[in-house]
Protein backbone atom coordinates (compact mmCIF):
# COMPACT_ATOMS: atom_id res chain seq x y z
CA UNK A 1 0.00 0.00 0.00
CA UNK A 2 1.31 3.37 -0.57
CA UNK A 3 1.35 6.20 1.70
CA UNK A 4 0.46 9.43 1.17
CA UNK A 5 1.34 12.62 3.39
CA UNK A 6 -2.59 14.41 3.50
CA UNK A 7 -4.44 16.13 6.20
CA UNK A 8 -6.08 13.70 9.10
CA UNK A 9 -9.79 13.87 9.07
CA UNK A 10 -9.96 11.82 12.23
CA UNK A 11 -7.61 12.92 14.12
CA UNK A 12 -7.55 16.23 14.05
CA UNK A 13 -7.16 19.15 16.80
CA UNK A 14 -6.84 22.28 13.91
CA UNK A 15 -6.55 21.60 10.59
CA UNK A 16 -5.49 17.74 10.87
CA UNK A 17 -1.79 18.26 9.70
CA UNK A 18 0.01 16.60 12.89
CA UNK A 19 -2.48 13.71 12.92
CA UNK A 20 -1.39 13.69 9.24
CA UNK A 21 2.38 13.45 9.85
CA UNK A 22 1.83 11.30 12.51
CA UNK A 23 -0.16 9.00 10.32
CA UNK A 24 2.59 8.82 7.36
CA UNK A 25 5.37 8.24 9.88
CA UNK A 26 3.69 5.61 12.16
CA UNK A 27 4.17 7.68 15.09
CA UNK A 28 2.04 8.75 18.18
CA UNK A 29 -0.02 11.53 17.26
CA UNK A 30 0.60 13.26 20.75
CA UNK A 31 4.46 12.59 20.01
CA UNK A 32 3.92 15.15 16.83
CA UNK A 33 1.81 17.84 18.98
CA UNK A 34 4.93 17.96 21.29
CA UNK A 35 7.67 18.49 18.91
CA UNK A 36 5.62 21.03 16.77
CA UNK A 37 4.90 22.81 20.31
CA UNK A 38 8.39 22.70 21.17
CA UNK A 39 8.99 24.03 17.46
CA UNK A 40 7.18 27.03 18.15
CA UNK A 41 8.28 27.76 21.65
CA UNK A 42 12.12 27.25 20.49
CA UNK A 43 12.38 27.90 16.66
CA UNK A 44 9.39 30.04 16.66
CA UNK A 45 8.66 28.96 12.46
CA UNK A 46 6.53 26.14 13.78
CA UNK A 47 3.50 28.70 12.83
CA UNK A 48 4.48 29.16 9.74
CA UNK A 49 5.36 25.66 8.91
CA UNK A 50 1.91 24.70 10.07
CA UNK A 51 -0.33 27.13 7.82
CA UNK A 52 1.77 26.34 5.04
CA UNK A 53 1.22 22.34 5.36
CA UNK A 54 -2.46 23.29 6.29
CA UNK A 55 -2.79 24.79 2.98
CA UNK A 56 -0.68 22.63 0.78
CA UNK A 57 -1.53 19.52 1.97
CA UNK A 58 -4.47 17.85 0.20
CA UNK A 59 -7.18 16.12 2.77
CA UNK A 60 -7.52 12.48 3.32
CA UNK A 61 -10.88 12.18 1.73
CA UNK A 62 -9.22 12.48 -2.18
CA UNK A 63 -7.24 9.26 -1.64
Amino acid sequence: MERKLCLSSTDKKLAGVCGGFAKYFGLDPTLVRIGYVALVLFGGTGILLYIICALVMPNEEMY
